[in-house]
């Protein structure tokens, strides 16, 4: 019987152990479990709060222009409301503290009357800008080589924009995964905590992606759209330059054939015209004609409308024949030069203007100006005292100023003269005769050159007086008997020629006894005036 009871005592102590370590067991698996949910809530709590914190930056333009779209309805709601209490106030009776309140309510409406103005393009979407995809300005048409530069800088900017906007697409496409996940949250804390509260939370979330959704719907499909619409217009703009190319390569071509026709031209005129001035006329009207040429064909194959564009040129060119008349005056001017030939270049020239003489070489004739190279002349020698200058006459002076050529046509040579006074007691005939002997002298060689010269002239124009020979004069001056004394020479170099006549000549009248240079001067008889000799007869 004791056994008995000893063994149920151990039954039931086992029993009770047994039952103490099931509860424990049991209490340690619900600790177990409810550890995790708290640390889920923490963390879930600390995500939402890194996500709103984010959120309430305002970096992403989509929640900058959700911002302003809810702004714009709570003003709209709010105004509603103002206007509701203002007409309840207005009907009732009057007294102060519902006048101050009416005001107050007054100055309310307007603030938010300006702010829903303000407001007024997010009203009807809260994404219309953002959706619509920006323009690059109107399609540029490829007319001409300049206008490829223009091409290929709207196609680049065309895809600008076009990663602009797949850059929001983006962006959406990442806030709306977060605020995704920002109503995940909600939800989880929700379900861990009972009491926390965000259904107005989560209700304005969900309105919020509901948005975004559909703004993303849109931008993917407006996307796809623009995309294309930048495909077809990058292939037209390449199809336009493409053309432009090809027309320029056989634009050049023909310039290219035109340069070389013109090159041939000057080595056909180089060597059958041996005189350069020829030569260098020639060789400058080729170049004329070739640029005219270029010009015009440059003209018709980038100008659509020829007609029009003489219309409007002719307007132009009426105006600035006012406004350039000298320039146009120069052009003219210059036509007149290389068409007439009045002018070549190396003709030896002398201009006059406004009382200024300049003699000297034509260097170059433009289509402005004639460049003159100014030499030492006798007009240099008496009038400027100075020599050497490039002198720039513009072409119009042809038209209003005196211009000789010492070199026209064929004619290389000048009369040029030589005076000197003799006294009246001196044998003045011996003294012609010498001063023609040394003149024939000299200007034997010019002469003959003249003579064949100007029987070449004869058939161009009507010349009177062939007469080639020196001549000499004699003249009664003041102070003596002048011989003037006339000859051709060089029309380059008749300083020269002057110099060494003349130095004969005064060698010559200081070897004859009866031959006196003459200056001004006086004589005083103090004995009766001697009775002048007969003069020796002369073979003559």
């Amino acid at each position: 019987m004791r056994l008995y009871r000893l063994f149920l005592l151990s039954l039931f102590f086992a029993f009770l152990t047994l039952n103490a370590a099931q509860n424990e067991e049991q209490t340690v698996q619900e600790n177990a479990i409810e550890l995790p949910k708290e640390v889920e809530l923490e963390n879930a709590r600390d995500e939402l709060s890194k996500i709103q914190k984010e959120l309430s930056k305002g970096n992403s333009i989509w929640l900058k222009s959700y911002n302003s779209y809810m702004a714009y309805q709570e003003s709209r709601k709010s105004l509603r409301e103002v206007k509701y209490r203002i007409e309840q106030l207005e009907g009732r009776s009057s007294s102060v503290e519902r006048k101050l309140e009416i005001e107050a309510l007054q100055a309310k409406q307007k603030v938010l009357t300006e702010q829903i103005e303000f407001l007024k393009a997010q009203g009807a979407s809260p994404f219309v800008s953002l959706l619509k995809p920006d323009e690059a300005g109107e399609l540029p048409s490829i007319t001409n080589p300049f206008d490829i530069i223009t091409g290929l800088s709207y196609v680049k900017r065309l895809n600008s924009y076009y990663k602009d906007y797949v850059l929001r697409e983006e962006e959406l496409q990442e806030l709306i995964t977060i605020l995704d996940r920002q109503v995940t949250l909600y939800k989880t804390i929700t379900r861990l905590d009972p009491k926390a509260d965000y259904e107005v939370e989560l209700e304005a979330t969900l309105l919020q992606v509901e948005k975004f959704k559909l703004a993303l719907e849109t931008l993917v499909s407006t996307a796809e759209v623009y995309e294309k619409r930048i495909e077809s217009t990058e292939a037209k703009i390449n199809k336009e330059i493409k053309d432009q190319i090809y027309k320029l390569l056989n634009i050049g071509m023909i310039v290219a054939v035109l340069i070389i026709i013109s090159f041939l031209f000057k080595r056909v005129i180089k060597r059958y015209i041996v005189d350069n001035e020829r030569f260098y006329m020639a060789n400058k009207i080729v170049t004329f004609i070739n640029v005219t040429l270029i010009i015009i064909i440059l003209l018709f194959s980038y100008i659509d409308n020829v007609g029009y564009f003489a219309t409007v040129l002719g307007f132009a060119s009426a105006g600035l024949a006012i406004a350039m008349r000298d320039w146009f005056m120069s052009l003219l001017g210059w036509l007149v030069i290389v068409v007439g030939g009045s002018i070549h270049v190396g003709d030896r020239v002398r201009f006059v203007k406004d009382g200024m003489e300049y003699v000297g070489d034509v260097l170059d004739i433009s289509m402005q100006r004639i460049t003159l190279m100014e030499d030492v002349t006798l007009t240099t020698l008496e009038t400027n005292r100075r020599a050497g200058r490039i002198v720039f006459v513009p072409n119009n002076y042809i038209f209003t100023s005196m211009i000789a050529n010492y070199s026209h046509g064929s004619l290389k040579t000048v009369w040029d003269g030589i005076d000197i006074v003799i006294t009246f007691d001196s044998n003045h005939k011996k003294a012609a005769h010498l001063v023609k002997e040394i003149c024939r002298k000299y200007s034997k060689g010019y002469t003959d050159i003249t003579r064949k010269q100007i029987n070449k002239l004869r058939d161009r124009y009507s010349l009177k007086n062939s007469n080639v020979e020196p001549r000499v004069f004699t003249f009664i001056e003041p102070h003596g008997v002048k011989i003037s004394a006339w000859y051709l020479t060089n029309a380059y170099a008749t300083l020269t020629l002057r110099s060494t006549i003349s130095a004969d000549i005064i060698d010559a009248f200081n070897g004859e006894s009866d031959i006196t240079i003459a200056y001004p001067t006086q004589t005083f008889y103090t004995a009766p005036i001697p009775p002048k000799s007969p003069p020796p007869p002369m073979d003559v």
